[in-house]
């Protein structure tokens, strides 16, 4: 069975504030059937509408709930938009193994209320969870061994390989817990204006997505220097490409 392919739409952000619903109808055109959210609780009717208009489903969510409290309300607004998957797409504090052990319970107590709300709960990493170091490991692996098991990973694979760690090497190590992955590719920096089309850059993304044959394959760009709708193309191109 072929993986689900999706796209975080924080990559067309500036077209969405211009023109929502043509938005995910161009995003429809190439092909797409399932997107990622974010910035959707204030928009709940608009999404709902629009995604219907254009055939699209919202297999999973991006919000901030452990670090902003707001998290009924967001459960709420992910249900109705038949979201299946809501991720917590960052977290700040890794200093100390303390606020590591805290998030992590944290997002379990998430996880329990929102089942009643038929949703899985899940994280997304950036950089720094790598390149933090707490008794000589990085901080990600404190946090996995806390996480409980209701909560679920999106690996943002070009993240944790600009923070250091092997994106493959991962995949293998946590297995099913990982249920979405990011993928994305460039010089494997902070530069994000210098991230490019899927396979065209430094990042191994046709070993990871064979590392991970199941998750479904979020497509973004966190910033693009050309038509980034273009750019989500050549990814989506690339990534179909993979699956054959």
């Amino acid at each position: 069975m072929t993986a689900p392919i999706s796209v975080q739409l924080y990559s067309v952000r500036n077209a969405l504030a211009e023109d929502l619903p043509g938005t995910l109808d161009r995003i429809a055109a190439l092909g797409f059937q399932n997107v990622e959210l974010f910035g959707f609780v204030d928009k709940v009717d608009e999404y709902r509408e629009a995604l219907a208009a254009s055939g699209l489903a919202a297999l999973s969510a991006h919000a901030q709930m452990v670090e902003t409290g707001e998290v009924e309300r967001t459960l709420e607004a992910a249900a109705a938009l038949g979201v299946q998957t809501l991720i917590d797409p960052a977290i700040r504090d890794w200093s100390t193994a303390d606020a590591v052990t805290g998030a992590a319970r944290r997002l379990g107590e998430i996880a329990a209320s929102a089942q009643a709300h038929g949703l899985t709960i899940g994280y997304h990493n950036h950089w720094w969870e790598f390149e933090t170091q707490l008794d000589g490991r990085p901080a990600f692996d404190l946090f996995v061994d806390e996480l409980p098991p209701a909560v679920v990973l999106e690996l943002d694979t070009y993240w944790a390989e600009v923070g250091g760690a092997s994106a493959t090497e991962l995949l293998g190590r946590l297995g099913d817990r990982v249920r979405l992955i990011h993928v994305k590719d460039g010089p494997g920096n902070r530069d994000t204006a210098a991230q490019q089309p899927a396979g065209s850059g430094s990042v191994p993304v046709r070993e990871i997505l064979a590392a991970a044959p199941h998750a479904v394959r979020v497509i973004e760009f966190d910033d693009y220097s050309g038509d980034v709708f273009d750019g989500i193309a050549q990814s989506l191109e690339f990534v179909q490409g993979q699956g054959e």
